[in-house]
């Protein structure tokens, strides 16, 4: 398995030492695997698709929103 490293500044790093029980690792992983996943699907949809790039942003923030929304409440 590869490692990547993630610089966070200081502040984000105190706020996520006062959780120790959750495995930001982890975090990470599952929020980069769902925004490859994001950029699959639209990668299919637009391939032979009309969208404008302003279309296309706008479907990927709506499916960041959603992936956010759903490692928050795994990460709990």
């Amino acid at each position: 398995m590869a490692s990547i490293t993630v610089n966070v500044d200081d502040e984000l790093k105190k706020r996520m030492e006062k959780h120790p029980e959750i495995n930001w690792s982890e975090v990470t992983r599952q929020a980069i695997q769902e925004k490859i996943e994001a950029l699959e699907v639209m990668d299919e949809l637009t391939n032979e698709s009309e969208l404008t790039e302003n279309d296309v942003r706008e479907i990927a923030d709506k499916i960041n929103e959603n992936g956010r929304k759903r490692v928050d409440e795994e990460s709990v």
